[in-house]
């Protein structure tokens, strides 16, 4: 089941960026529409999309010396 408890206006940020990044951006546009296609909701599609920039950021904020995720470029999400 969906939790949508969690931090209400982080939640409501990356919920408005993820919709101009749907509105702006070619590569936010292609990633919703191939999960469209694969059979998703637009709002689950959505969902992944939301969690895509989250991943996104997350890796924009950890400290370079850390080893849980791969120390790279983010993913072309953000513009």
């Amino acid at each position: 089941r969906l939790n949508l408890g969690g931090n209400r206006k982080l939640n409501r940020a990356f919920h408005i960026i993820a919709l101009v990044q749907l509105r702006c951006n070619s590569l936010a546009k292609a990633y919703y529409a191939k999960k469209r296609s694969e059979g998703k909701t637009s709002r689950e599609a959505l969902r992944c999309l939301k969690r895509q920039l989250v991943n996104v950021v997350y890796r924009l904020l950890r400290p370079p010396d850390a080893t849980s995720l791969p120390v790279g470029p983010p993913q072309a999400l953000v513009a």
